[in-house]
């Protein structure tokens, strides 16, 4: 984003994480649009209101529902806010009611409070300050532990703050 002209705040709880970032943002030339943030997003406040605000497979120490809310109210007006997560799929009978996702160690499945279903996300932005643009589930094949093929479920939601 920073390579687009965006101004970014990335956040993060892992120092290392961080660290690897902030070389990777100076190699490119774009430390100057990037500031980084130790933070546990479950209860550091942004110093403004963003006018796009986006998470990928977080696992939060609070409720996953309610972190996603949480971060819905650091969109600004007519910004948007973009949830990438864990479906939880559990009883749809795909992996056992188990989520597999490949952005885990050795085929190790998200913590099962961390998935969530589009309509469950979307339940929690209230209809008169929030356009819903897109709400989906969805599955993809990637590479697992060993080269055998791992079904990902995934959550998607892109919604505009009203003004």
């Amino acid at each position: 984003m920073a390579s687009q002209g965006w101004q970014v705040t990335g956040a993060d709880i892992a120092a290392e994480a961080l660290t690897i970032a902030a070389r990777r943002s100076a190699e490119l030339g774009l430390s100057g649009r990037v500031s980084w943030v130790e933070a546990d997003l479950a209860v550091w406040e942004p110093p403004a209101r963003y006018d796009l605000v986006t998470t990928h497979y977080a696992h939060p120490a609070i409720p996953q529902l309610d972190f996603y809310e949480r971060l819905a109210g650091w969109v600004a007006p007519r910004g948007t806010l973009l949830i990438v997560g864990h479906l939880n799929d559990a009883g749809h009978g795909r992996h056992g009611g188990h989520v597999t996702h490949a952005g885990h160690d050795r085929g190790a499945h998200p913590p099962a409070e961390a998935g969530v279903t589009a309509a469950s996300v979307t339940a929690r932005l209230e209809a008169d300050r929030w356009e819903i643009v897109a709400a989906e589930e969805t599955s993809r094949e990637m590479p697992g532990h060993g080269g055998a093929p791992v079904t990902v479920h995934d959550v998607v939601v892109t919604a505009t703050r009203r003004p």
